[in-house]
């Protein structure tokens, strides 16, 4: 199946079977095989082609399809476009462009920087950056214009067109983004139907959630559904208590292994969170065979781009209370938390494992402390030993920048001092945000920071292995004395010299910054 037969298909599924335009070379592959039911509405230039979209669009009520032609075409259509601003008219528009081969030398009809020459009139422009993913933007464009009640953008390249589609592209003819800024009975109803239809529902929920300090109420949602509930991929806040025995962890950030987690789920229902935010590239089905997927998110742009699925505009708060009204209340059964499993031990006897460190927090640590973690290659090992159950116990830095995380250890504290701050931070990170350490001085802030040495940036030696170029340069930062350097910026430093010294020093309350200093294995492969 060619990309351009999805394209098409999704476009008529949409309504957008009218297409406003001028055509030029460009844009003949785009337009060749075109279904019976498609109209082509012929323009003599592209500022009445746009114009005629616009008056089509508002009379309607729905989208319009515009096609341009690559720079050139819209250049012109640029006049007529303000128009369409202004009165917020949904008009999506497509533009051709030469072959990817030539972009770069500015081949004749090349639209060069193709997604900046409409801003910033369109409210979203892009150009895909491979031709699988040419069907996904042109419903994001859909989508954008219709979310934002703004003209969007979309450059192709003509050759894309003709290019054969992947196994997840037809992924994106059942996509449908609808927006309420609460929910109408009618979409509640439908979201009722769905999960007691269900034969084995899922939650995945986002850190979203545990900004708006909804972790009681999607508890209590899950218990009320008793299904599976994990944290998405790349969690910034945790909305859910770990050890619930209902908690199936946080997904893995691959296409693949999502899939391979969600096995034998009929509808996984998303809240507060995007679908998905990937990271390591290990490509596969989008969703399990048979799986549907429900997006609830008050993020527009997050509904518009996601791949699969069918998604609600709107309050996920609004939503979760609306469900626990509506569902039926189970048998009131006491929670029983999972244990931990035993930490891991290490392999040499000069260093400690990483779960050896967080059971050793769990075990010290009030149990209302609030983690700021920035240890990204020891995340399994976090997850197997931690017990968090109460909201706002979490920080993750959620664009995975590193120096998030001793600054936001900082203003955590500065903003709470009721709940005790820990931060957990690898080597490797603490020197971008390593500052911090003297306004947490100047301030007073009872802040504890765990500071995780292992010589090594751990995450880019994992990647290293996954991408098959271990031999890298850059991955190791040997010879870094932290207790010296918070020392220099007035923070005392302390170096763990064993498991029951790294358990004492914890256990001892403090109200002033202080550094503990662990040395650590380690766990990239592990």
């Amino acid at each position: 199946m060619l990309i351009r037969t999805v394209a098409h298909e999704f476009l008529r599924r949409q309504g957008l079977t009218t297409i406003f335009g001028n055509p030029g070379s460009n844009e003949l592959p785009f337009l060749a095989e075109l279904p019976g039911e498609f109209r082509y509405v012929l323009g003599l230039h592209e500022g009445a082609v746009v114009s005629m979209a616009d008056g089509y669009a508002q009379a309607t009520g729905r989208p319009a399809l515009v096609n341009l032609h690559a720079a050139s075409g819209s250049g012109n259509a640029m006049g007529a476009l303000t128009n369409a601003v202004y009165s917020r008219t949904p008009l999506v528009l497509t533009a051709g462009q030469q072959v990817r081969s030539a972009i770069g030398l500015e081949a004749m009809l090349s639209n060069v920087d193709a997604a900046q020459l409409m801003r910033p009139l369109v409210g979203w422009a892009a150009e895909p950056a491979t031709a699988a993913d040419v069907p996904r933007s042109l419903a994001q464009a859909v989508f954008e214009a219709r979310l934002r009640r703004r003209p969007s953008y979309l450059s192709v390249p003509y050759d894309d067109w003709t290019a054969e589609a992947d196994a997840n592209t037809a992924a994106v003819l059942d996509r449908d983004v609808e927006r309420s800024a609460h929910p109408d009975p009618a979409q509640l109803d439908r979201l009722v139907a769905e999960l007691q239809a269900a034969r084995n529902p899922a939650l995945v929920l986002g850190g979203d959630l545990d900004t708006d300090g909804l972790f009681d109420e999607v508890t209590a949602l899950a218990e009320r559904m008793g299904a599976d509930t994990w944290g998405a991929p790349s969690l910034f806040r945790l909305p859910f208590p770990n050890r619930h025995p209902l908690f199936r962890g946080v997904l893995p950030a691959g296409i693949a292994p999502i899939a391979q987690a969600l096995e034998g789920h009929d509808l996984v229902l998303v809240l507060g969170a995007p679908v998905f935010r990937y990271h390591q590239h290990e490509p596969g089905d989008l969703l399990p065979a048979g799986t549907r997927l429900v997006q609830v998110t008050d993020d527009a742009e997050a509904a518009a781009r996601a791949p699969m699925g069918r998604a609600l505009v709107t309050d996920p708060g609004a939503v979760v209370r609306a469900l626990l009204k509506a569902l039926p209340e189970p048998p009131e059964q006491p929670r029983e938390y999972t244990t931990p499993a035993t930490p891991a031990q290490p392999r040499s006897d000069d260093v400690l494992h990483p779960e050896q460190v967080f059971a050793a927090l769990r075990d010290t640590q009030p149990a209302d402390t609030r983690y700021v973690v920035e240890s990204t290659s020891t995340s399994r090992a976090w997850w197997r030993q931690i017990d968090l159950r109460r909201g706002a116990s979490y920080f993750w830095p959620a664009s995975g920048g590193l120096g998030f995380g001793l600054p936001a250890a900082v203003g955590v504290a500065l903003a709470d001092g009721d709940r005790p701050v820990v931060g957990v931070i690898g080597d490797g990170s603490a020197n971008y945000g390593i500052t911090a350490l003297w306004t947490a001085a100047q301030h007073r802030l009872p802040v504890t920071v765990v500071l995780m040495r292992n010589g090594t940036y751990g995450a880019l030696q994992w990647f290293a292995d996954l991408l098959g170029t271990p031999d890298a340069p850059g991955t190791t930062i040997p010879g870094m004395d932290f207790t010296t350097i918070a020392e220099g910026y007035g923070v005392t430093g302390v170096q763990a010299t064993d498991l029951d010294h790294l358990r004492a020093l914890l256990a001892e309350p403090t109200d002033t910054p202080r550094l503990v200093q662990v040395d650590t294995e380690s766990t990239r492969l592990r």
